[in-house]
């Protein structure tokens, strides 16, 4: 006979957490302004592996483009140490409490890739850093657009943050050695945020369809949640059309040319949104790609969204890591602060070097440029336009 007593004091906790958390979401202030402050601190933080070198490129971009800001005072760079695995791992915490409080010093934030622990790794058990700082920050909306021309894609993908599978990703209970429970939280304070963010883009970047992606014929509990907060939020914006799709026909119509043509905006709960919009991002040319935003109502976070390459490292290849990533993602970086001109000369620099014009390719060998080289040819493309 089983005993679940510690089971079900474990989920117990869990579920007071998640009870508080709904609470706060309640009383959440509104997104900054960033025109009414006097500088806009923006912090850089490497990460692992070939993280702080692709970081360091992406940085000297920024410096270039703000130089002037910079100078005037009104734009301030900060390096932030200490995010990498060995440091978390020696402080047993995703993020150390040191520099979680550098980073709330900041008002946007550039973040290199960071290494998470997997089973078998050397590594103990301990929490995504990019899930902790996403909870920590309440960075409850991860947005990455997908933009190839040529073939008539201008995806943006509003991936919720802070609930599903992940927020709980580090809770699991091994019940019995033969069975393993995990949890997924979905709310409605959580979901109507994400849809509001999805739709007010929608309207603002004049953007006629939203698209909600669950499986909620399966998952009917919490996806039904999200599917019901989405179709609430949907019938505030009736000049926008809603539509829903499920998850595993979903990604097979982003490869459809027929069908993928039609989507503009796309919301979804984190699980999905995280293996969707690699998918996505290799349409455009590979997660290297591809960058991504991390947005709450007082902080935000700019990032790659490929991993760590912890084996670039180990080859001695970290000098040839595409940068592209986490320069795409500045380029994000810039646009949310104000300055839009030079978020969209970096933004067509970057589509130029690496899908038309293609003077430097990266193979993430010798036998391509090196990341320093490429970040240089961007910054020399912006020059001419």
């Amino acid at each position: 006979m089983y005993d679940f007593k510690e089971t079900l004091a474990k989920f117990e906790a869990i579920l007071k957490q998640q009870a508080d958390r709904v609470e706060r979401l309640k009383n959440e202030g509104d997104f900054v302004d960033y025109t009414k402050l006097q500088k806009i601190v923006i912090g850089v933080v490497g990460g692992d592996g070939i993280g702080p070198m692709i970081t360091g490129h992406a940085q000297k971009v920024l410096e270039v483009l703000l130089a002037d800001d910079i100078k005037a005072g009104k734009v301030e760079i900060r390096t932030i140490e200490g995010l990498t695995i060995e440091n978390r791992v020696a402080k047993n915490k995703p993020i150390p409490d040191d520099v979680l409080a550098e980073l709330k010093k900041c008002d946007v934030i550039l973040k290199g890739p960071t290494t998470t622990p997997q089973k078998g790794d050397p590594w103990p058990n301990i929490e995504s850093a990019n899930v902790a700082m996403r909870k920590e920050l309440d960075l409850f909306a991860n947005v990455r657009p997908v933009k190839i021309p040529e073939q008539g894609i201008d995806w943006t993908f509003f991936r919720e943050n802070t609930e599903g599978e992940y927020a709980l990703g580090s809770q699991g209970v091994n019940v019995t050695e033969d069975m393993a429970f995990d949890f997924k939280v979905i709310t409605s304070q959580g979901t109507d945020r994400i849809a509001r963010a999805a739709f007010d883009f929608a309207r603002k970047n004049g953007k006629t369809r939203v698209t909600a992606v669950t499986k909620a014929n399966v998952i009917k509990t919490t996806d039904g949640k999200f599917l019901e907060c989405c179709r609430r939020v949907a019938a505030e914006y009736p000049e926008i059309t809603f539509d829903e799709w499920y998850i595993d026909i979903m990604t097979a119509k982003l490869v459809d040319e027929k069908r993928r043509r039609d989507f503009q905006v796309i919301v979804l709960p984190n699980l999905y949104g995280d293996i969707i919009t690699d998918e996505a991002a290799e349409l455009q040319g590979g997660v290297g790609t591809a960058g991504s935003s991390n947005l709450g109502k007082k902080y935000c976070m700019f990032e790659a969204i490929h991993g760590s390459a912890p084996r670039m490292v180990k080859e001695g290849r970290a000098i040839y890591a595409d940068p592209s990533s986490v320069i795409r993602a500045a380029a994000m970086l810039l646009s949310h602060i104000g300055y839009a001109e030079k978020a969209e000369k970096l933004s067509t620099a970057l589509e130029i070097c690496g899908q038309t014009e293609k003077k430097l390719v990266m193979t993430g060998r010798s036998d391509g440029a090196t990341g320093e080289e490429f970040a240089n040819y961007i910054l020399e493309t912006i020059e001419r336009l």
